[in-house]
């Protein structure tokens, strides 16, 4: 089959086009002829080995090359064969999930990391869900705790993670106020955000309004300036940031935010990452009521991965960027 190998650290150059074996399933797997499979931060961080730190984390990029030879986690397509002891899923059923090695033709998954595709959303539109929409849901239902009548702002509204955000929150009756780009403006208005903030014009952390709920995508304002825009008891959800090239990155930050919470009023609450089913299963329940829509901004074919990813690392994306596997 045709795949997306990732063999060393490095550049989205690194990756390369190449024929391997279709991978093995266990019991409990499925086998899932991908159609599109999205791209995101957490696709650079696995092949640039970013933060160098995460290196010498068990189970987490990989020491001396990357964990996953075949790159890739959000994926969307059609279950080719199941294991013996799967019982949801049938050979034919189109789903999404979290596959390990989804730049693939094939690639293998846990059953209980995929859940059905509903039917109205193209396998694009599809792929796009995993990581943005439930480290979104993650964000606003169980560390926030956004509920109707709060006032949240999200940092880096029109990214993968915020597009969800602002739409999750606003259906929960919140009032949005996005952070971003002039370009994005109108794009995070037909999401539900009420207010909108152009970064390159207005700095938020400025301002006299004040938030209760603020999620950081992005990390570009220090601690000390996003507990000035948060009331008194409010809480900052961190979900990293950050760029290429750091020893510690995001870890940093994080690290302090936790320390710093012990002394203040505020919550300063770091995002935990996960990959959880019943998460995917309240995201693709929102959709079919028609509360959330994937934003896909542009596909690539999967021989183009590496531009692609070179336009997530960018940060201009507005929604998704998901590649396509003929």
């Amino acid at each position: 089959m045709k795949a997306i190998i990732q063999e060393r650290f490095g550049p989205p150059e690194v990756l390369r086009l190449a024929d391997v074996d279709p991978p093995e399933i266990g019991a409990g797997d499925v086998r899932i002829r991908v159609y599109a499979a999205a791209l995101n931060p957490y696709d650079w961080h696995m092949l640039r080995g970013d933060p160098l730190v995460a290196r010498l984390i068990p189970g987490a990029v990989g020491l001396t090359r990357p964990r996953y030879r075949v790159a890739g986690l959000d994926a969307a397509g059609t279950v080719e064969a199941v294991g013996g002891q799967v019982g949801e899923f049938k050979v034919g059923d189109e789903v999404l999930g979290f596959c390990p090695g989804a730049f693939a033709e094939y690639a293998r998954a846990e059953a209980d990391k995929v859940v059905p595709k509903p039917e109205h959303l193209t396998f694009e539109q599809a792929a796009a869900i995993p990581i943005a929409a439930t480290t979104a849901l993650r964000a606003i239902r169980e560390v926030g705790q956004v509920r109707a009548g709060l006032k949240l702002l999200v940092n880096g509204a029109a990214g993968g993670v915020g597009s969800f955000a602002v739409q999750i929150a606003a259906a929960a009756g919140a009032e949005v106020t996005a952070v971003c780009s002039a370009a994005s403006a109108e794009l995070v208005r037909s999401l539900g955000a009420v207010h909108v903030i152009d970064y390159a014009s207005e700095d938020f952390t400025g301002q006299r309004r004040r938030y209760d709920v603020i999620l950081d995508n992005i990390g570009n304002h220090p601690l000390r300036e996003l507990r000035r825009a948060v009331v008194p008891a409010g809480t900052i959800v961190l979900n990293a940031g950050g760029s290429p090239g750091h020893v510690f990155g995001p870890i940093a930050a994080l690290a302090r935010a936790v320390a710093v919470n012990a002394f203040v009023g505020q919550h300063l609450r770091p995002l935990p990452t996960r990959q959880d089913r019943a998460e995917l299963a309240a995201i693709t329940a929102l959709i079919e009521e028609g509360k959330v829509t994937p934003v896909v901004d542009r596909t690539y074919p999967m021989a183009d991965a590496a531009k692609g990813l070179h336009y997530v690392e960018a940060g201009h994306v507005h929604g998704k960027v998901v590649i396509t596997i003929p």
